[in-house]
């Protein structure tokens, strides 16, 4: 199996690439900078090198002409968004086998290798060990860093929150990957080798929240038909999540409040209390300052869990990082649908970067997940996304949609989604029979 190294800091093409190579059969190593590709080469052999024109640390022409003179036998491809005649003939002539523009097309880079490789009977192709390709690792509740300002300050927060044991308040819209921060929080702590329990407030009757948070008796109301621990008991020496605090009783929050301070919890129907020691992390989507002011929440109990407070930043906010979620989404989609799909066509990325996400993280992932899903090419293509994403909201009018710029392309999508049925498309798109017709006939669509 060819070993390819492959240099390049733009993380979602680095990773688009990578997995197109892997699926044709190369052992693909990657390197986000010049100094970490210097120390790659230094301890494996390699067959190729794949090199980014502009680096973070190096020219790429430089770099090539540096691992040309110390390892001569290893053809160096360049690969460069700035594509101009006078830089591929100054790359050549420094020594290049060949040069790559970007967005790359498929057959090309797959034919640029394969001659680079054959050119020189010395460089003959060995199979080596196979090392496991990266995206055969696990994925599940893995925290993504972004490369977004928003994703390094929140990386920031979490690292300096993370060994103490300070109540941490995550604030964030829904969607936008709270739990996922807590968790993150709970892994790189003392508490680590301990369990992480994550409650969801907003699920809980206000009746059964004692029973639930801190265990009962059997016998000890009707419908208790044995002993129960509760979350509390549950997560002592570790971590406790309590997403959506917001949505807690009155009562509740008293109750949760009176166990915080003492780190003593009393089973209901039990007269024995038991120490927990623990780490609380909740987490809101709204402004709890306000249902302070308003009386819905206690304002000691905020300043209790409000030790630290973390902002969960919104897809939005974050725009940088969109395609490097929606690459970790893809290879979360591949492994769990045994699929093989490569990454997502130039069309998809655009409409990705167009749309609003107001499902933030939750709803991107769903939608590749679906999407993974329904694709039955090498590319995610713009016919498996939801009809959503080819609509545009109407300024004042509350869950009111129109047909977006891209009306043929929506039309053409509605009508594949309901089987050519008219009637059923003008309702997907929010329009008349007549006037769908009229932009039938308008768009020449049969």
């Amino acid at each position: 199996m060819p070993k390819i190294l492959l240099i390049e800091d733009d993380i979602s093409f680095c990773k688009l690439l990578e997995r197109f190579l892997v699926k044709k059969a190369f052992d693909v190593t990657i390197a986000f900078s010049a100094e970490e590709a210097r120390s790659y080469i230094k301890k494996e052999s390699f067959d190729l090198i794949l090199t980014d024109l502009r680096l973070p640390d190096a020219d790429g022409i430089v770099l090539m002409s540096e691992f040309k003179t110390a390892y001569p036998q290893i053809p160096v491809i360049l690969m460069t968004g700035y594509s101009d005649v006078n830089t591929a003939v100054k790359a050549i002539k420094n020594g290049a086998s060949d040069y790559i523009s970007k967005p790359f097309n498929p057959d090309e880079v797959l034919l640029v290798i394969t001659n680079a490789l054959q050119s020189d009977p010395a460089e003959k192709v060995t199979v080596k060990e196979k090392r496991v390709p990266a995206k055969q690792a696990p994925v599940e509740n893995e925290f993504v860093k972004g490369i977004s300002v928003a994703s390094k300050k929140l990386l920031e927060h979490i690292k300096l929150v993370s060994p103490t044991d300070m109540s941490v308040l995550i604030i964030g819209e829904s969607g936008t990957g709270k739990e996922i921060i807590a968790k993150s929080i709970h892994q790189q702590s003392h508490r680590k080798s301990n369990n992480f329990i994550a409650v969801d407030c907003g699920a809980i009757p206000k009746e059964l929240a004692a029973s639930e948070f801190f265990g009962h008796l059997k016998g000890s109301f009707t419908g208790a038909i044995s002993d129960k621990t509760g979350y509390f008991e549950a997560a002592n020496g570790g971590t406790i999540f309590l997403d959506e605090i917001g949505n807690l009783s009155y009562e509740n929050q008293i109750q949760l409040l009176r166990a915080l301070q003492e780190r003593k919890i009393k089973p209901v129907g039990s007269n024995k209390e038991i120490n927990v020691d623990i780490r609380i992390i909740t987490a809101t989507n709204e402004d709890l300052r306000e249902a302070v002011k308003n009386g819905d929440f206690r304002e000691d109990l905020y300043h209790r869990i409000n030790e630290f407070s973390i902002q969960s930043p919104s897809l939005t906010d974050r725009g940088e990082d969109l395609m490097v979620f929606a690459d970790y989404f893809l290879e979360k989609a591949n492994q769990q649908l045994n699929k093989d799909i490569i990454g997502f066509s130039p069309e998809v990325v655009a409409i990705f970067q167009k749309y609003s996400w107001p499902g933030n993280l939750r709803e991107l992932q769903n939608c590749i997940k679906r999407a993974t899903l329904l694709s039955q090419g090498d590319f995610i293509e713009s016919d498996v996304l939801p009809i959503e994403f080819f609509q545009t909201e109407k300024s004042g009018t509350s869950g009111s949609f129109s047909l977006s710029d891209n009306e043929k392309e929506a039309i053409i999508h509605a009508l594949s989604r309901t089987q050519n049925n008219k009637s059923e498309a003008a309702k997907l798109l929010k329009i008349t029979r007549k006037t769908l017709y009229n932009k039938l006939k308008q768009y020449n669509i049969d």
